[in-house]
């Protein structure tokens, strides 16, 4: 029997009536009755509530206890009133009579409550996070993290996988975000890399025969917080398998998911066959390769009708003749909805620094017509043109952007979202996954204007790869895929390039010599030289995962000991100052700004 505890504080029960235990943990909460002083204790496992009435030599002391000192309480386990019985507490039916008490450790004043998981300042929970993971709910956040990725390993391996650690240590790369640089002492003026993801190294497994492949793995970017992103460092369940095509890896990982968040939630799955959407019809159905399913908005390209003469909306009618687009989303029986209901909309798409978004609600079945501020520039057929291209009805609205693609795909995404949440029209009760395939291999560089790889300069091309038309790179599409829940993208993937010869000529439309190929991956392209399988993986993150799973918006709710925006930990201080010694080992020194 340990000294400290005969029971958690989260296990007794009425089976342990009239048994004298011994219970350690934190002072969670005191109520003063006056004759009567209740107490919650709680650690890792629970609460339990105890009691001592001042008729006790140690009431006095027990009183004057704060909050989170760490207590010992010997005492008799008691049935509690019908009426005080706590039915949100696995201990809920007992509490403890105290007896005895011994202080294992005291606190100082607390920079925060422990009980309440009211919000805070986010400066003051990172800087105290050891206090700040003390309370429930993100407590339990951490715990279902620790599950979570158990489940993951068990279910990997019951699919064949062998997980292998791969080099903390290594080189850095030219792709992707910046490096977090590590100088070698033992080989002065060079540098080791923390690796952005083991994507090389998952490869070279497969090159050296093992055939699949898991990690839960560490990934280190030096970028800017997002919500859904810490700055810094991640996990993710990389993976990687030998002889397959991308529809294998989609069946693993679709069945790892699906007995994953059913496992995990009580939310519905809006499907266990995973849709399939091609990267062309996500831009144009949702102006996003991250599309949320369950939103059933939906943007729909009506250019053409804005070339006819019957059409009188100048302003339109110009860009268009310029090269612009015009796209637009139907909302239904909404003609109805306040004035104020438009112009949020409206000043909400001027906020995100566009012109806004031009509407018109359609209305009058006898003689059509359409209401709003631009509804007098259509006529009656042009209406009729995009209720059929926009299957819109009467009482519907119509939204509509005009510019270049990449300007309207932005703010037409971001307003599907937009008008959606005003109108609930998303159901917080489900899960829905898609993948977005078919990838362009290449795009063009906005600025410079030169070909470059648009996602993983190592995926397999489509097509017939012994006789592949080389000629019109922009309409060459890749085996990349991203696999996305509720508008949050979990992961990319690919199947990957194991021809050197392919490589080289992929590269060299983007602009690399062979010369420059061969010392920038060399490690990589001398590996497939010696007979590499067909091989692809992905590697979904962690973090968004549990995000997803416990409800939560912010990345670092689910994070044990997260940085700030900053990339600061404000609990250790990093990252500091070194000492000048150590950097004369490393032949490094600072220059003043």
């Amino acid at each position: 029997m340990s000294k400290y505890r005969t029971h958690t504080c989260g296990e007794l029960t009425l089976n342990n009536k009239d048994q004298t235990i011994k219970l350690s943990g934190w002072i969670n909460k005191k109520r003063d009755h006056g004759n009567l002083l209740f107490l919650d204790l709680r650690d890792h496992y629970g609460l339990t509530q105890c009691v001592i009435d001042e008729g006790k030599k140690i009431f006095k002391e027990i009183e004057k206890l704060p909050l989170e000192t760490v207590l010992q309480i010997e005492g008799k386990v008691l049935v509690r009133e019908n009426d005080t019985i706590n039915k949100n507490l696995n201990t809920g039916e007992i509490e403890v009579g105290i007896e005895k008490f011994k202080i294992l450790a005291r606190t100082k004043e607390l920079p925060l409550p422990i009980f309440s998981d009211q919000e805070y300042s986010e400066e003051i929970r990172l800087k105290y996070r050891f206090l700040d993971l003390r309370r429930n709910k993100i407590h339990n956040n951490i715990i279902l993290r620790s599950k979570i990725i158990s489940f993951i390993r068990s279910e990997m391996q019951k699919y064949g996988f062998l997980e292998y650690q791969t080099p903390i240590l290594t080189s850095s790369s030219p792709e992707g975000a910046r490096d977090f640089l590590v100088p070698s002492r033992l080989n002065p003026g060079k540098f080791y890399a923390l690796p952005q993801a083991p994507q090389q190294f998952k490869q070279l497994i497969m090159v050296s025969g093992f055939d699949k492949y898991f990690q839960i793995a560490p990934c280190f970017r030096d970028e800017d917080a997002r919500a859904d992103r810490s700055p810094g460092e991640f996990y993710q369940l990389d993976l990687e398998m030998s002889f397959v095509e991308q529809e294998d890896v989609f069946k693993i990982v679709e069945e790892l998911f699906v007995n994953l968040f059913k496992k995990f939630s009580s939310k519905k799955l809006l499907h266990e066959k995973f849709p399939r959407i091609p990267f062309d019809k996500a831009m144009l159905k949702y102006g996003s390769d991250k599309p949320d399913l369950r939103n059933p908005l939906e943007i729909v390209d009506i250019t053409e009708i804005f070339k006819r003469d019957d059409v009188n909306f100048e302003i339109f009618k110009k860009l268009v003749s310029k090269g612009s687009i015009v796209r637009g989303i139907v909302t239904k029986n909404t003609s109805e909805k306040p004035r104020s209901f438009f112009d949020g909309i409206d000043k909400w798409a001027k906020d995100e620094g566009s012109s806004g978004l031009a509407y018109f609600s359609i209305e009058n079945p006898d003689k059509l017509s359409a209401k709003g501020p631009v509804g007098k520039f259509f006529s009656d057929k042009s209406l009729k043109e995009i209720m059929t291209k926009m299957n819109a009805e009467i009482g519907d609205t119509i939204f509509m952007s005009c510019g270049n693609k990449s300007e309207v795909e932005k703010l037409l995404s971001n307003a599907r979202n937009k008008i959606a949440s005003e109108l609930n029209l998303i159901d917080e009760n489900v899960f829905s996954f898609c993948w977005v395939v078919d990838y362009p291999m290449f795009e063009i560089d906005e600025n410079t204007k030169k070909i470059e790889f648009s996602h993983n300069p190592f995926s397999m091309p489509q097509g017939d790869i012994d006789n592949l038309d080389l000629s019109e790179p922009l309409k060459l599409k890749a085996f990349q895929y991203d696999i996305v829940c509720n508008g949050i993208e979990l992961s990319s993937g690919a199947i990957r390039n194991h021809k050197p010869d392919l490589m080289y000529k992929l590269f060299e439309i983007a602009g690399y010599s062979m010369e420059a190929v061969d010392e920038k991956f060399s490690g990589m392209i001398n590996a497939l030289s010696y007979g590499a399988p067909p091989h692809g993986g992905i590697a979904p993150g962690i973090d968004r995962i549990v995000m997803l799973l416990a409800e939560e918006k912010n990345i670092r709710e689910v994070t044990m000991f997260p940085m700030n925006q900053n990339a600061q930990d404000l609990m250790m201080n990093a990252p500091s100052e070194v000492d000048e010694n150590q950097l004369k080992e490393l032949y490094i020194s600072k220059r003043k700004k």
